[in-house]
């Protein structure tokens, strides 16, 4: 297994999984204030502009690449 092969894996498994590791930590941040349904949604589009930004990044790599 080369350098290049082993930080490819580390993309396609370890970015996900930061990922969503994060949203489990935006739900429980607004699970422990008690933000209700608005505030939920609040935080999770606030906190996460910035996830969706790389998955739409990676999705357009991946689009002109093929």
């Amino acid at each position: 297994m080369t350098d290049e092969m082993l930080t490819q894996l580390g993309m396609q498994l370890g970015i996900p999984a930061l990922i969503l590791f994060l949203m489990f930590i935006i739900w429980d941040l607004a699970k422990e204030a008690k933000a209700g349904k608005t505030g939920m949604i609040a935080l999770f589009v606030a906190l996460g502009v910035g996830m969706m930004g790389y998955v739409i990044k990676v999705i357009l790599q991946w689009q002109l690449e093929h």
